[in-house]
């Protein structure tokens, strides 16, 4: 269910302006007074916790309002060399031990398996492209995200520049005759949003001329931004490679920074403003209707601002261990993330019953061919139905917790306390982490069950989700390509 509310400014006095400056005057006149007057839906909760829970607005206003431009310190310094995760959580060499553990079952450039009499002299056509895997990290608050689009710093875009120099000649000549500049071109482990840093990204590069050794590669990357990009390690491995299809897991860190005046507990104040918020019943008569989000179909609720803050000061601390108890649930389980996602569609499954029926992929029993769903057509083994998949959304989180730490001080003082949240899954949707720390966060500032991420869900609509996090206090820690170690973590099981 949802809830929305409207409000407009006032009406601008109007003002003459002729010819082509007046039509361009309207129409941006125009369209500052429709931001201004917008409709803002809010996903109404059936919970107890409903009156105590911050609604889109005030989470992302508790949200922003931290300093993060200490944590975006942290993260350039942990780029640059100058300070480690290991300052951070008191784990020596964490990243440096990892790293080398976690080539092991990287096949190199040797693998009898895939080159098997197949020696570097007799190598042709396909088996004579060479593949490098470039671990890399950088800073998120440097570029516009990692895939390469036009007219912006990105990740991307800035190392495939840098390896043009190592196109094979074939290449050269088709980039040429397309009119295109010379540029490689390079596949990645996972694409990280504007702002959010990476410190072992992996991505490999591959190339057709022999004449290539992985200290060219780093070296030509490293000289493009110093201090913003920094190669870690370049390997040549099999052709079989891929950073992306290759790996098992990923592991992600966010930093949430906590104010001055937060210590990370709810204060007695705020335990009787929550109590009051559970017991408390909506006597107003409210007019429920039925609104598309997102493509599905919620209950909606009509309010404004005055009703809702009606309702008496909102909690606005949480408990860090509360927040670690909520991610706690989320281990172990294969769930569908789609309610944590944004920008991406929700996956499909939709059942057809047939009994001895030949049912071809142009038109099922009891739906019309037109509106068929998109996906592949998969048959039941267990019954007999046939079904559509669509876009997959679920996720396997193997570790999930959250900790408090203290960002490492310059002057040899206590540095700035920080909620550390540590997430390793087989795959993340997109915006995924941001949506569930800032979630998790809403929850546990509103006093709601253990379980309440996974009633989640099963929401009907994304809006029962807070909106994400910002982007500075994320960070894609490492990439698995063997099975998750459990005893190889940021934040230790309890």
């Amino acid at each position: 269910m949802i809830k929305t509310w409207a409000w407009a400014s006032p009406k601008p006095k109007p003002i003459l302006v002729w010819g082509r400056e007046g039509i361009r005057f309207r129409r941006r006149l125009t369209m500052e007074t429709q931001a201004q007057k917008k409709t803002y839906l809010h996903y109404n909760h059936t919970d107890p916790c409903r009156f105590a829970r911050w609604n889109a607005r005030e989470s992302y206003e508790f949200m922003e309002a931290r300093p993060w431009q200490e944590v975006n310190e942290f993260y350039s310094n942990a780029v640059n060399g100058h300070s480690s995760l290991s300052a951070l959580f008191g784990i020596q060499n964490f990243l440096q031990t990892h790293h080398v553990h976690n080539n092991a079952e990287i096949p190199e450039v040797s693998d009898k398996t895939e080159l098997e009499s197949v020696s570097a002299e007799d190598r042709t056509g396909r088996w004579a492209r060479s593949t490098f895997k470039i671990v890399l990290s950088y800073h998120g608050g440097s570029f516009d995200g990692w895939q390469k689009q036009p007219g912006l710093n990105t990740v991307q875009g800035l190392i495939e520049i840098s390896l043009g120099k190592f196109v094979d000649e074939n290449k050269v000549k088709l980039l040429k005759d397309k009119g295109l500049p010379l540029e490689g071109c390079v596949v990645v482990a996972g694409r990280t949003d504007k702002g959010v840093t990476a410190l072992q990204q992996n991505c490999a590069f591959s190339t057709w001329r022999r004449d290539i050794k992985p200290r060219n590669i780093g070296e030509a990357i490293n000289s493009a931004v110093p201090g913003k990009l920094r190669v870690i390690s370049v390997s040549e491995v099999s052709r079989v490679f891929h950073p992306n299809f290759s790996a098992k897991w990923r592991r992600y860190l966010y930093i949430f920074p906590m104010n001055d005046w937060e210590d990370g507990e709810q204060s007695s104040e705020s335990r009787e403003d929550l109590e009051h918020f559970r017991c408390s019943e909506n006597e107003d008569d409210q007019k429920i209707g039925r609104v598309e989000c997102n493509g599905e179909t919620v209950e909606s609720q009509n309010i404004n601002d005055g009703e809702e803050l009606e309702s008496g000061k909102k909690p606005r601390t949480f408990c860090i261990s509360r927040v670690n108890q909520l991610l706690h649930q989320l281990e172990g389980k294969l769930l569908s993330y789609k309610m944590f996602a944004r920008d991406t569609k929700a996956s499909r499954s939709v059942h057809w019953t047939t009994t001895n029926l030949a049912v071809d992929h142009g038109s099922l029993p009891g739906i019309n061919a037109s509106h068929k769903p998109r996906g592949s057509v998969h048959e039941c083994s267990n019954c007999n139905c046939f079904y559509f998949s669509g876009p997959p959304t679920e996720c396997f989180v193997y570790h999930a917790r959250a900790t408090e730490a203290r960002l490492p001080s310059s002057d040899h003082g206590e540095g700035r306390k920080v909620m550390c949240v540590e997430l390793v899954a087989n795959r993340f949707l997109r915006k995924m982490v941001r949506v569930l720390l800032a979630t998790s966060v809403r929850e546990a500032a509103a006093g709601a069950e253990e379980d309440a991420l996974l009633k989640l869900m099963d929401a009907t609509c994304r809006r029962a989700t807070a909106p994400p996090a910002p982007a500075d206090g994320l960070c894609l820690v490492d990439v698995g390509y063997e099975e998750f170690d459990s005893q190889i973590c940021l934040i230790p099981k309890d």
